[in-house]
């Protein structure tokens, strides 16, 4: 989504680099790209003044002036002021004290609501709640049918009286509906309502009349963070039409500018609670500020990326791969299975996007193959439990039929069989530090260069790197876990 804003912001501070004392003509040069830069993204002109006017205040003082490495504080200003157009600090649900917690989503058509609420509602299910889907979007040709769908991919129940097709009453339904919650003990109640083609009087009194029916504890405004200026305008109106509580954005995934993401808390003061990241019920994550602003500057979100590894590793059983490890028992086996567990963790792609400097190898991220891990998983597969426990035994004769029983080739078994035994070295030497923390889960990852992280491509290199001197704290611990590759300090770009 940021692609293009993110590249433009990397390639200005690029700039400021080399120099040690930063003039005001320097700031100014600076202030201009970056104001380019956001036009560009489509970002509301009044948020861009004052984003700019922000930087330049703090720019131009003693914070500055007095800072050993004043280009990296520029840099750094920068992020703070984008952590704040951005929300400023994450805001999570408000839940009621008593009785169901009522979420209503409102939004224009095409948004992306219907299938919010089902991620939405999947995410609370996974949090421990019990939500129901209510549909009220009685208007839109088979609205009620697809949040069935949706709800029983999530596994969610539906609250549907009416067929919907321009047949209904959506406020009697979002009444029943709550009685209906009451009645069924479900903890969430999450409304979905009608959205239109543009901002018009009907749509806004339908969703007045909803919330004044059901008095909801978050009115979410469900905005396509594809849109751009016309973001500004919607979330105006919606404001001041029905009153939101919060924001989610959807499609964060597409290619375009991204302004609407960077404008619409700045606009209507209200927090961008959730963002949409894909298509599946599972891309759906709490939106927090200051990982986006990272993400944009190209510093990574390495946060997420471990939150993500968490939630599909057992401690149990990350502790007894590190006690594996640490004896020198790691077989293809467990290769096998942390490669499984990798798959569930999402696209390779987006995980190695949330890299520091990852936006420096954009190319590699666009050829990286996700089959790769199927590949691999096709080749373990076609081994024996004896081979697969103890590759020394790996013969030529036996790789030749590995290779014709998995669809591939013996130089790709020769190259898996190599990476394994490098990343079981890698994995033996850091048992005792970083290991556990990251649940052992890391090794079987796919480096974008090729290859496997935790691979070196020499004994030689990799006694010469005992530890990362990048001056990124985020990207030096990932380099000393052995996510992300070395580079001397360049992958991030700007060493903070």
């Amino acid at each position: 989504m940021f692609g293009n804003l993110s590249d433009r912001l990397v390639e200005t501070f690029k700039n400021l680099r080399s120099k040690g004392k930063l003039s005001a003509a320097d700031i100014d040069a600076t202030l201009r790209e970056i104001r380019r830069a956001l036009l560009e993204a489509d970002v509301a002109l009044e948020v861009v003044k004052t984003f700019v006017g922000a930087i330049r205040e703090r720019a131009l003082g003693d914070e500055v002036n007095k800072a050993l490495n004043p280009a990296q504080q520029v840099v750094q200003i920068v992020n703070e002021e984008l952590v704040q157009i951005l929300g400023g600090q994450q805001r999570k649900l408000t839940f009621a004290k008593t009785g169901p917690t009522v979420i209503m989503l409102a939004g224009l058509q095409g948004s992306g609501k219907t299938t919010l609420a089902g991620k939405l509602a999947k995410w609370l299910k996974d949090q421990g709640q019990t939500p129901v889907l209510v549909a009220a979007d009685l208007q839109r040709p088979n609205a009620v049918n697809q949040l069935q769908v949706v709800g029983e991919r999530a596994g969610v129940e539906v609250f549907a009286p009416e067929p919907g097709n321009g047949k209904g009453d959506p406020v009697k339904v979002s009444k029943d509906a709550i009685k209906f919650a009451e009645k069924k003990q479900f903890s969430v109640v999450i409304v979905d309502t009608a959205g239109r083609l543009g901002i018009d009087e009907e749509l806004m009194s339908q969703a007045r009349d909803i919330r004044k029916a059901v008095d909801p504890d978050e009115v979410l405004f469900v905005i396509d963070s594809m849109i751009g200026q016309d973001a500004v305008n919607v979330a105006k109106a919606f404001e001041d039409g029905v009153g939101i509580t919060g924001v989610v954005l959807t499609k964060l995934d597409g290619d375009a500018r991204g302004g609407a993401a960077l404008s619409v808390s700045s606009v209507t003061g209200k927090p961008i609670i959730f963002a949409s990241t894909g298509e599946g019920l599972d891309a759906f994550e709490p939106f927090y500020p200051d990982r986006m602003a990272s993400r944009i500057l190209d510093m990574g979100d390495i946060l997420t990326l471990i939150e993500q590894a968490q939630k599909q590793f057992d401690d149990v059983e990350a502790a007894k791969m590190a006690d594996k490890i640490a004896k020198n028992e790691f077989t293809l086996e467990d290769f096998l299975e942390q490669m499984q567990q990798l798959k569930k963790m999402g696209s390779m792609k987006d995980l190695l996007a949330k890299l520091p400097g990852a936006g420096q190898m954009k190319n590699q991220l666009e050829n990286f193959d996700e089959k790769e891990i199927d590949r691999t998983e096709a080749i373990i597969r076609s081994m024996t439990p004896v081979e697969r426990r103890q590759p020394k035994v790996l013969n030529g004769s036996r790789r030749l039929r590995i290779a014709k029983g998995s669809g591939t080739t013996v130089t790709e078994v020769n190259s898996l069989v190599n990476r394994f035994e490098q990343a079981a070295k890698m994995m033996k030497t850091m048992a005792k530090g970083a290991m556990p923390q990251m649940g052992g889960a890391m090794p079987g990852m796919p480096n974008i260069g090729g290859g496997y992280v935790g691979g070196g491509k020499s004994k030689k290199n990799d006694k010469k790197k005992k530890g990362s001197k990048s001056g990124n704290p985020a990207k030096r611990a990932a380099e000393n876990l052995g996510i992300v590759p070395s580079q001397g300090g360049s992958g991030s770009s700007f060493g903070l």
